[in-house]
């Protein structure tokens, strides 16, 4: 089986979706804080986070936003492409043990300069718990 590495810029149309889906452990939140240099004990301390409102450790929001980019730069677009933009809201805490379901959707595509952007969303349990939108540079 032939797998497609990249799209080109003329390829990529209004509509085009792909997912990537992940399970936060525990190793990931560590991970993330060593390679991040975020070590807020609310996602590393389970003495600090049942106090918090969380009441539980949660993982980074720039872990699940984190997913889009293994999306732009595996599956769509695809190898080569850079990111030009992402804004992000955080809409709900991500706990260890949850999946995370990261979606994009192109929204526009401009041949010229050769970006395209893209709604981005991280969903658990169907619920939105990241959201956005992204630009990214086609080679």
């Amino acid at each position: 089986m032939n797998i497609k590495k990249s799209f080109a810029i003329e390829e990529i149309k209004v509509g085009m979706t792909a997912s990537y889906s992940q399970t936060i452990t525990d190793a990931d939140v560590k991970a993330f804080a060593g390679v991040s240099g975020d070590h807020n004990p609310v996602h590393l301390s389970e003495e600090y986070a049942k106090d918090s409102r969380f009441k539980d450790r949660i993982a980074h929001g720039l872990l699940t936003a984190s997913f889009f980019s293994a999306i732009f730069g595996t599956k769509l677009p695809g190898e080569g492409c850079v990111y030009a933009g992402q804004n992000l809201q955080f809409k709900r805490p991500v706990y260890l043990g949850d999946t995370v379901i990261a979606k994009v959707t192109v929204t526009a595509v401009d041949v010229l300069k050769k970006r395209v952007t893209f709604k981005t969303v991280c969903t658990v349990k169907g619920k939105p718990v990241t959201t956005g939108t992204a630009e990214i540079f086609i080679p």
